[in-house]
């Protein structure tokens, strides 16, 4: 028998209202999924983007750096 696939996946949603466009979160992702937006969003700010590629792993680490608290973590 094979071992469980034990990898947690996962998946993050930015607020682009909230988002004031740092990118502390893209310094700190360990799989560089994370990019800046070319749109501004209503406060002027360019906010950050999930490059939904499935590669993501949910490890909250952006979560826990932005300062806004702009982000939402989804595991699983």
């Amino acid at each position: 028998m094979g071992k469980p696939d034990t990898k947690v996946k996962g998946s993050i949603e930015i607020d682009q209202e909230l988002c004031k466009g740092c990118q502390i979160c893209i310094s700190f992702c360990p799989k560089d999924v994370i990019s800046p937006s070319d749109r501004l969003n209503a406060s002027g700010y360019l906010p950050v983007l999930l490059d939904d590629s499935g590669v993501c792993t949910g490890c909250a680490i952006c979560a826990v750096v932005c300062p806004e608290v702009a982000i939402e973590v989804y595991r699983g």
